[in-house]
């Protein structure tokens, strides 16, 4: 279905309403919605990760969105299932609305029915040794020379080292950690990294915070390739590849850190244009 390319999560949103992507929203219906809170410390490490998700199921896709401790109530799930789509995209809540439109987007184009999608298979093994499988795949995603500055949108300890090993300068930012696991500081200002920035790599959880969009215009801007690391919305992140995303490496419901067994991800590719735009 040929549609134009959007500019910003909400244009987007109004699209998927609109019917511009698919059947009407307001068709089809949650039939689970998920309230998880997970913690992970990994081995030698001395920082736990605190991560809260929201899952929505719409027949055989999931949708999913991050969010911070407090933002969303447990009891939301209470009377979710059942709702149809287009109500949950007008909802007042950012989370929300992305965990929705990721399943709409996730429901009529699956990621593993994907023509231009790159199946990466998680090995077997503990959180370590799929935490660095997975960041090896994320950064391979990246073309840069050595030296390259790399703003890493959402700091994960394994994909530091993973664009260092590439021979990339990280330059970290996150607004829940203060260090790097080698003592590196970690900024809370966005603006500061993205300005020294040669490339971007962000995670999804800057859809469901609402920073996706800052970090996009930038990218576009200023003809920075952006990656896209997205648990979070990865049916969302891709709907941007040609309009600002460069790489995505979609990971959709089960989660890494939630099997021990293999499971898939998805990288896509986008080239930069010379005059600017991705294509």
């Amino acid at each position: 279905m040929s549609h134009p390319a959007p500019r910003s999560v909400a244009e987007l949103t109004e699209a998927v309403l609109a019917g511009e992507y698919g059947p009407d929203p307001a068709e089809l219906t949650v039939t689970s919605a998920f309230w998880l809170y997970h913690t992970t410390r990994l081995a030698g490490g001395d920082v736990t990760y605190h991560n809260h998700y929201l899952l929505l199921r719409v027949g055989d896709a999931f949708g999913a969105c991050s969010f911070e401790a407090g933002e969303l109530a447990p009891r939301f799930c209470e009377n979710a299932s059942g709702h149809p789509l287009d109500k949950l995209l007008r909802d007042e809540s950012t989370p929300v609305r992305t965990a929705a439109l990721d399943a709409y987007l996730a429901r009529v184009r699956p990621h593993r029915d994907a023509e231009d999608a790159e199946r990466v298979m998680l090995p077997t093994g503990t959180p370590e040794v799929r935490a660095e499988a997975r960041d090896a795949a994320v950064a391979g995603l990246l073309d840069i020379g050595p030296g390259a500055k790399v703003a890493l949108i959402g700091v994960v300890n394994p994909l530091v080292a993973a664009i260092r090993e590439r021979g990339g300068v990280c330059l970290p930012c996150d607004l829940n950690l203060r260090t790097t696991a080698w003592g590196d500081p970690v900024s809370d200002d966005m603006t500061e990294v993205l300005a020294e920035a040669d490339a971007v790599v962000s995670t999804g959880m800057t859809l469901g915070n609402g920073t996706f969009d800052l970090i996009l215009r930038h990218c576009v801007e200023h003809r920075v390739p952006l990656t896209v690391y997205a648990q979070s919305g990865s049916a969302v992140a891709r709907a941007f590849l040609g309009a600002g995303v460069t790489g995505l490496n979609a990971e959709p419901f089960t989660f890494s850190q939630f099997s021990a067994d293999p499971t898939p991800m998805y990288r896509y590719r986008a080239a930069l244009a010379p005059n600017g735009a991705t294509a």
